[in-house]
């Protein structure tokens, strides 16, 4: 019997799980996924715990309620990955062969990169809301805060859910309005990029939301360390952004397997085709979701369209044929506005975010790079269809290739 064994259950391999558990045959292939851990965290859900709207219910349940029955599971940390002998050696003392491998070992966040960071004031006066430890954290800090300089700073790219900083500091200016103090809050959006968002389109129209919130941008910093005493984040250039409280995005990584096993380049993410998403270096090996180091976002959406066409390819390298489904990078995205709205973008490795309806031309109902209450309730609805469609490997009514139906250039 053949063996197919996918590394990692978050979003990507739980949804591979599913798929190739409806298509392969199980006469002659053995399916097995590996991970450390028993929780599934709703990712994009932590965005929302610090101002109050989620709590730590909301976004957590146990991976198995995802996965289909009789699949082989094993909670396990993977120690290292030999490609070359086409084996995965667990922590468990358990070697697992492999004919293909599916590696969704994901992006995790990796604030000690950053010199001073973990120090005297991390989860006192410096949070992420990457973790739900950090995300719980300044739900507990913001309660009771009173105000003053609130600075949220992206360390490098790539991040997990570009958009995710924008929606941060938009939540931040509606929920202290609700409070009534927004007047002593100041807000400053500190980027490592050339302006708000990583495509300039998108970036312009997002920056003059920026400024209509009164929410100060500075881009082109590149933060070289944290001054805890002074409170203040210092560039490598020297240019000082002080603080009462910094929300940090900190560097981005791949697992740590990855180093271990000599496949990742500088940040740990695997070298993948960008349209067939097999590994540069290993005809058997497959990469989804934020282990790679496609030019594409690292967000669920992009999972999701990157499963179809890894499912295709999949089949294609089972039969030895060509692999002809090409991913195109696509992306779809809601942004939290606050003030029950949103703002939807659309995109792929080739075309910006542009205007439009969509999914349906000229109806919707979702309005692209428009600020609307119905986008705000796609965003709500998304976590619904996460536990219940997306998790499973179900159809979605979004196809994987970005379409330009209902946009205008």
């Amino acid at each position: 019997m053949k063996k197919l064994v996918i590394l990692g259950a978050g979003t990507a391999g739980t949804m591979m799980l599913n798929k190739l558990h409806e298509t392969l045959d199980r006469n002659e292939w053995q399916l097995t996924i590996v991970d450390q851990f028993e929780t599934h965290y709703y990712q994009p859900g932590f965005l929302f715990i610090p101002f109050g709207i989620y709590n730590k219910k909301d976004v957590v349940k146990p991976k198995r309620d995802f996965f289909p029955k009789g699949a082989e599971v094993i909670v396990s940390e993977i120690d290292k990955i030999e490609p070359d002998q086409n084996r995965v050696l667990l922590k468990n003392n358990t070697v697992l062969n492999y004919d293909l491998l599916i590696i969704a070992t994901g992006a995790k966040v990796k604030p000690e990169e950053t010199e001073g960071m973990v120090s005297d004031l991390w989860h006192k006066n410096i949070f992420d809301f990457y973790t739900i430890e950090g995300a719980t954290a300044l739900a507990n800090f913001f309660k009771y805060w009173e105000g003053g300089k609130l600075v949220l700073n992206i360390t490098e790219m790539p991040i997990k859910c570009p958009v995710a900083p924008l929606e941060f500091v938009f939540l931040a200016d509606s929920y202290f309005t609700e409070r009534g103090i927004r007047d002593k809050v100041d807000i400053h959006f500190v980027t490592t990029l050339p302006g708000a968002f990583t495509k300039p389109k998108a970036s312009s129209i997002l920056g003059d939301i920026l400024t209509k919130k009164n929410i100060h941008l500075t881009s082109d910093f590149n933060i070289a360390r944290v001054d805890n005493e002074n409170k203040k984040i210092v560039s490598w250039d020297e240019m000082e952004v002080p603080f009462d409280v910094l929300v940090t995005i900190p560097t981005n990584m791949g697992d740590d397997v990855i180093a271990r096993s000599g496949m990742g380049d500088e940040l740990q993410f695997v070298p993948t085709d960008k349209h067939t998403l097999r590994a540069d270096n290993y005809d058997n090996i497959f990469v989804i979701g934020d282990a790679t180091n496609l030019p594409s976002s690292k967000a669920g959406s992009v999972a999701h369209f990157e499963a179809d066409i890894l499912l295709e390819n999949i089949l294609s390298a089972i039969d030895g044929r060509e692999l002809k489904a090409k991913f195109d990078g696509h992306a779809n995205c809601y942004i939290e506005s606050g003030f029950g709205k949103g703002i939807l973008i659309d995109f792929n490795y080739d075309t910006e975010p542009l205007p439009g309806k969509f999914p349906l031309p000229g109806i919707g109902p979702f309005s692209l790079l428009e600020e609307t209450k119905m986008n705000h309730y796609g965003k709500v609805m998304f976590r619904w269809m996460y536990w219940n469609l997306l998790l499973k490997g179900s159809e979605l009514p979004i196809e994987s290739h970005m379409s330009m139906a209902g946009k205008r250039a």
